[in-house]
């Protein structure tokens, strides 16, 4: 069954460039109006899936960049969820923010923290099989809602080994949770990379993001011919 829908607010500019569209394109102002609620009504069931990369130098910026996020979590009713090692600052200020931690214990890198370094090479499918568990404690402590998920712990599977690192990040980019997941690097796990592998991480996310204090940058990678080095 059709209803009437009485739509206030457009003035006689708006309504005579929407008549101009629609003799245009042979159709009903009301075609168009009903096209454009049917487009909105689906944007809305859409469930958002994004996987976001977020690049910090300090753990200062960071709590800055979290103190924000928990908010807006909270205003979109968003599952606030986290992993990370064992009392670092982000867990620690994260969990006085009542903020779920989905890190299995013992940590997997726990050694590492203790000895300050690298002690022994991780095999690939322990890691694998840690990071599954991961994203299972996630997933079941959300009971399906939508996630605000900041993962730190790809930060030190990447001070071990990028390699490994865009590993899990493509294990997860082919099984995404609903909702937006942050993963985070520390610059000086990042600077010694290669470019082929420093752009495929880039490419492995919807979104780049470096801090600068409590500023956020918006990073734009595109690949481009080499002439556009001689334009202005």
């Amino acid at each position: 069954m059709t209803h009437d829908l009485i739509v206030r607010g457009f003035d006689d500019e708006v309504h005579a460039d929407l008549g101009k569209i629609a003799n245009q394109k042979g159709v009903s102002i009301n075609s168009i109006v009903k096209d454009a609620v049917d487009k909105w009504l689906k944007q809305r069931e859409e469930i958002p899936k994004k996987h976001y990369l977020v690049i910090f130098s300090d753990d200062e910026s960071m709590i800055s960049l979290l103190r924000s996020m928990d908010r807006l979590a909270k205003e979109n009713d968003l599952f606030r969820c986290f992993c990370a090692p064992p009392l670092s600052p982000e867990t620690e200020f994260l969990s006085k923010l009542k903020w779920y931690n989905g890190t299995p214990m013992p940590y997997y890198y726990l050694d590492d923290i203790h000895q300050g370094k690298q002690t022994h090479t991780r095999n690939e499918k322990d890691i694998t099989k840690y990071c599954r568990q991961v994203m299972t404690n996630i997933a079941e402590g959300a009971n399906n809602k939508q996630l605000c998920c900041i993962d730190f712990l790809i930060n030190d599977i990447a001070k071990n080994s990028i390699k490994q690192a865009m590993n899990v990040e493509q294990l997860y980019d082919n099984n995404r949770l609903s909702g937006l997941m942050y993963c985070t690097y520390k610059t000086e796990n990042l600077i010694n990379s290669d470019v082929k592998n420093l752009v495929e991480l880039f490419e492995m996310h919807d979104q780049i993001f470096i801090l600068k204090n409590a500023e956020v940058y918006k990073l734009h990678i595109t690949k481009e011919n080499v002439h556009k080095l001689f334009l202005n």
